[in-house]
């Protein structure tokens, strides 16, 4: 069993919908699993290309604007490889196509973790409408994970692209404060907001955003003995020894 106070993934995979998304739900918890020996992958179902209201503004040139922020934000936390999906910003469905597009990827990597949203919140905790696109998308990643990932009987042409089945050891579900598993930032919360200062076009406007991040991340963090915190809900899906087995299989990567 892992020890949730100090567990490191080795590999781990964030699918979202937008650029800063990531930013906002676990940067934290990527950049200290990356300074501690993770290797980390962002898959972004859009580009935001809908997300820049400027007047004269395009959906390319605001694509172009958002995937370069978020390159220059995921650089921040250590993470080297940001995967487009290039959806439909604002339109993005939970469909077999996205889940076998998801599927491709996530047999590409094989995470141990992915973590992604809450495909079931409609209301956020601030009393705001959660975005259609973070719940579909997260949705998608649910269904990619389990059990379409791991069956090697599902999307079996994959295979011929050398891609076989793979079986996520752990969702991490994004949580807004309230979780079941708690991830110590103490140490990268200054990383967190650094790389949110990277989605000019989302943030710019912002007045004390570092200040708000702490707060936000230190109430998450109150009671546990951390003084900066995210929150997740922790789902297994492979036990221990089917894990380790894969592992082996795998060669240990």
């Amino acid at each position: 069993m892992v020890n949730n106070e100090t567990y490191v993934p080795k590999r781990v995979m964030v699918i979202v919908a937008h650029p800063d998304d990531a930013e906002f739900g676990c940067a934290g918890a990527v950049a200290r699993w990356v300074q501690e020996g993770a290797e980390a992958v962002y898959v972004l179902a859009t580009s935001g290309d809908v997300g820049i209201s400027q007047p004269g503004m395009t959906r390319q040139k605001a694509a172009e604007i958002r995937e370069a922020e978020q390159l220059a934000a995921a650089a921040v936390v250590g993470v080297k490889e940001v995967v487009f999906l290039r959806e439909p910003d604002g339109m993005v469905e939970n469909t077999i196509a996205l889940r076998k597009r998801l599927v491709r990827e996530i047999r590409r990597f094989r995470p141990e973790v992915v973590i992604t949203g809450d495909p079931t919140m409609v209301f956020t905790s601030l009393g705001g409408i959660n975005h259609p696109d973070h719940r579909a998308v997260a949705g998608g990643a649910i269904d990619a994970i389990f059990p379409a990932a791991g069956q090697p009987n599902l999307f079996e042409e994959l295979a011929e692209d050398g891609l076989k089945a793979h079986k996520v050891r752990k969702v991490y579900v994004t949580a807004r404060g309230q979780g079941d598993t708690y991830v110590n930032i103490t140490d990268t919360v200054n990383l967190k907001i650094e790389a949110l200062k990277k989605h000019a076009s989302q943030v710019g406007e912002w007045k004390e955003l570092d200040q708000r991040v702490r707060d936000w991340t230190a109430r998450t963090g109150e009671g546990k003995e951390m003084k900066h915190a995210e929150a997740y809900r922790v789902i297994t899906v492979t036990g221990d020894e089917e894990w380790a087995k894969q592992q082996a299989a795998d060669g240990n990567r």
